[in-house]
């Protein structure tokens, strides 16, 4: 589908290039995480948000070769280096943060220093792995005395990708067999019969045995978080992109089929897809977003019948985003898309843009104009 049949499409990479080029020079080489009152806020660089902005950032200068794009990103890779020789504050997100920092530069410039960095963070990565219960373990504790040893979320396959490539690039298949075993967990734990998907889902970290699912940024353990659902679709497809095995596909479609029944009429899903009657019925354009990209991706994967369908409502889910949710004629605002929602049980970053959803809204831009993405 090029761009000549998408009208909508040049002008909306025309308006996120001068967005970013105006609040590039704002942010410069830190960590946007919410827009609060039309400014970003800014994290330290060990939050799991890191990669986003720089990965942006990538995005726009593979378009356009512009060296301040470059310059930026590489700017947020270098900070990155404290947070792994602090190592105490690394966890899963390893994968989110280093594959869209250090693995693009590799990439797209051959830098020998973020290869090495990409395979050491894989590595480390790699020690996450819990081998009884075949999950990559989530986070560490947040306060004294708390156990999350057997924690994994539905996010953490977008970290996968890190160690497919690490096993591509050294033909060591340790990376990729841990990263297939997590995969089959989601199928078997997360992704239910419906297509739903679990965010948080506890094993016993010794025995490695389930134990039960947990809400997380979800209305509830049984609800159906959308975000979670747009990890799983995009998440899977990419274990599909890297291992050919057909299990991951198709459960990418089930996901997507669930996600797809649930989308209001302007294509943008509410922050949970089955909130009951009296709850604030938010939007989350951060999930749009990054389902859409998933879609994408699941539209080259699938036949030629199915992959039309899926890329069709990827390409709506974006223009709708564009249309109704960009915020491009306010220069008072960094973000680029508006009404997001991080966590609503906790009340944190609702109704706001999201880096995150920045993100996958470019990227999906960007698979519409024929680039590949950047996991």
């Amino acid at each position: 589908m090029a761009g000549r049949e998408l009208p909508w499409l040049e002008e909306a990479w025309t308006r996120v290039h001068q967005k970013v080029e105006r609040t590039s020079k704002k942010i410069g080489g830190n960590f946007p995480h919410a827009s609060i009152n039309g400014e970003y806020k800014l994290e330290s660089p060990h939050w799991w948000t890191a990669g986003f902005w720089p990965g942006l950032l990538w995005l726009l200068y593979r378009d356009s070769n512009k060296e301040a794009f470059k310059r930026t990103a590489e700017e947020c890779e270098l900070k990155l280096d404290k947070v792994i020789t602090d190592y105490y504050r690394l966890d899963h997100d390893m994968g989110f943060m280093w594959t869209l920092t250090s693995l693009t530069n590799y990439k797209f410039t051959s830098n020998e220093d973020s290869k090495r960095r990409a395979l050491l963070v894989a590595t480390i990565l790699l020690g996450r792995f819990n081998v009884n219960g075949n999950y990559i373990r989530a986070w560490n504790p947040w306060q004294e005395g708390e156990d999350n040893s057997g924690w994994a979320i539905i996010d953490c396959l977008m970290n996968l990708p890190l160690l497919y490539w690490a096993s591509e690039e050294t033909g060591d298949p340790r990376y990729r067999n841990a990263a297939k075993k997590h995969a089959d967990t989601v199928l078997t734990y997360f992704v239910r019969s419906d297509g739903a998907v679990h965010h948080i889902v506890r094993f016993d970290s010794d025995s490695g045995e389930h134990v039960e699912n947990i809400g997380g940024q979800g209305y509830s353990a049984e609800s159906a978080w959308s975000r979670g659902a747009a990890w799983a679709i995009y998440g899977l497809t990419l274990s599909y992109h890297y291992t050919g095995e057909d299990k991951y596909l198709q459960g990418a479609k089930k996901v997507a089929h669930f996600f797809v029944t649930y989308l209001p009429e302007d294509m943008v899903p509410h922050w949970d897809l089955r909130i009951p009657e009296g709850v604030p019925k938010y939007r989350d354009s951060s999930a749009g977003a990054i389902a859409a990209s998933g879609l994408l991706l699941l539209g080259e994967k699938a036949g030629a019948l199915e992959g039309t369908v899926y890329r069709d409502m990827g390409t709506r889910i974006l223009e709708s985003l564009f249309v109704n949710y960009g915020a491009w004629e306010n220069e008072e605002e960094d973000g680029l898309i508006l009404h997001g929602t991080g966590h609503f049980p906790e009340g944190r970053n609702v109704d706001v843009p999201l880096i995150y959803g920045d993100y996958f809204f470019v990227e999906g831009l960007a698979r519409l104009k024929g680039y590949n993405g950047l996991f």
